[in-house]
């Protein structure tokens, strides 16, 4: 019992299970009308908490197996390999407010419970039925578990994996019988030793409840991507960042941008560094959905690119911008993009093993100076792309016609800049390796 900025709270701890079926969240506008204090659910947000919880509940049961001085069963650490391991987990404390007594509290039952010594350790409060604990924070946190043991009832019931939209596939579509054995596991510990933390506001009107939702949403100061990038480790992409790139191989990482290209050290940003992997990987824009099972069977690939790219001169040097335009990260979600193509993506083509090696073993034979004519190609005449060779270029890249936008940087000084829409751009760089280096034209034009 305490009083937050003067107001009288309470802090308890509630298993999960029962915590969902006591609490209740005010979002619906047909049925809480102008109760409504909550703004809307995002389901994708909530499946996101939900793999969350039951990859907490997965390391709780492996918990309490050592508690009870048991033996962990190997198929527990597979799953729990499989949905991501991770250092710690924990689920925020969710914030309610119970509606149906005064801000005092004085019209709940409760008893204060002491020491030997007489001295007020906790106190028991009676919560009848009519005492809804109202969700103030943590709708999704809510709405994640209602999916958990909703995932867990069906695989009790029906003894069979979801098609579609489930937080867990095995092997197989039926769960084996040591699967089976966890996720018994897990609905027992969901309902006993996983508790939550929830502080609960009393008789809070909901104007009141709409102000704490703001402050508690509005107020707090966002993390910086790098530094929860840094601090991240159940992504499995993060995971090779920081194992394989960083501790191997030694890439150098800095968390903030370098814009003046003289005092570059030679190091990627580690925001850049994760847009490069997530392309590598995923072929996407973020490492957000990665999976331990999706990123794993492609680690030593990735690996051996990124021992190609270390490889290009003047690449993680002093100045290293200046040196080569590789150095910039366009570039290299370019190369990222067709190592994705030929080696993870479904619609490679039959040679691909063939084509991967050929882009791999050739990434330190294409000329990634700035002085290179290739990266100029847009603003060169017929005659001067002729005498530099790269006439060739033209049946690789997106016709004028086609509304591709074309501008993909320009040559200043003695520098080559690529502009700042790297996702139209580094197709098209792609474009310009593929000629290079021979590989299949991803246009196929006559």
């Amino acid at each position: 019992m305490g009083h937050n900025l003067g107001f009288r709270t309470f802090v308890t701890y509630i298993p999960m299970h029962e915590f969902f079926e006591m609490s209740e969240v005010a979002n619906d506008p047909v049925r809480d009308g102008d109760a409504v204090s909550q703004r809307k659910l995002d389901p994708a947000h909530a499946h996101k908490l939900a793999v969350y919880i039951l990859k907490g509940l997965v390391s709780a049961a492996i918990t309490r197996c050592s508690i009870d001085k048991k033996p962990v069963p190997e198929i527990f650490e597979e799953v729990q390999s499989q949905l991501g391991k991770q250092p710690y987990l924990s689920v925020q404390p969710i914030v309610v407010n119970i509606r149906e007594c005064n801000p005092e509290g004085n019209s709940l039952r409760g008893q204060r419970m002491t020491t030997q010594d007489q001295e007020t350790a906790s106190f028991k409060v009676f919560l009848s039925q009519k005492h809804v604990l109202w969700v103030v924070d943590g709708q999704h946190r809510r709405k994640a578990m209602e999916m958990v043991f909703q995932f867990l009832d069906e695989l009790r019931t029906k003894r069979v994996y979801p098609k579609k939209g489930g937080l867990f596939q095995g092997l197989g579509s039926e769960p084996s019988a040591g699967e089976f054995a966890l996720w018994e596991e897990c609905f027992v510990v969901a309902r006993t030793f996983c508790t939550v933390a929830v502080e609960v506001h009393l008789g809070l009107n909901v104007d009141q409840e709409r102000q704490l939702f703001h402050d508690l949403n509005r107020l707090a100061k966002k993390v910086e991507t790098s530094l929860a990038l840094n601090f991240d480790n159940s992504n499995p992409v993060n995971l090779f960042i920081k194992e394989r790139l960083i501790n191997s191989l030694g890439l150098k990482v800095q968390e903030k941008d370098q814009s003046d290209w003289h005092s570059d050290d030679g190091s990627v940003t580690r925001k850049d560094l994760v847009a490069i992997n997530a392309i590598l990987f995923l072929n996407k824009t973020n490492i957000a959905s990665a999976t331990p099972p999706e990123v794993t069977p492609k680690i030593e690939i990735a690996y051996r690119f990124w021992e190609a790219v270390t490889a290009i001169p003047g690449f993680g040097e002093t100045q290293a911008r200046e040196k080569t335009v590789a150095a910039q990260p366009v570039v290299l979600k370019a190369l990222a993009k067709l190592v994705y193509d030929f080696a993870f993506s479904n619609r490679k083509p039959d040679n691909s093993e063939e084509i991967l090696n050929k882009l791999l073993d050739g990434i330190t034979e294409v000329d990634f100076s700035h002085q290179n004519k290739l990266w100029q190609y847009f603003d060169l005449s017929e005659s001067e792309r002729a005498e530099a060779q790269i006439s060739g270029l033209a049946h690789f890249i997106p016709d004028e016609d086609t509304g591709v936008n074309r501008d993909i940087g320009k040559f200043q000084g003695v520098f080559m800049r690529f502009g700042a829409k790297h996702n139209d751009i580094y197709p098209i760089i792609g474009d310009m390796i593929r000629w290079k280096l021979g590989l299949p034209d991803r246009h196929k034009k006559s």
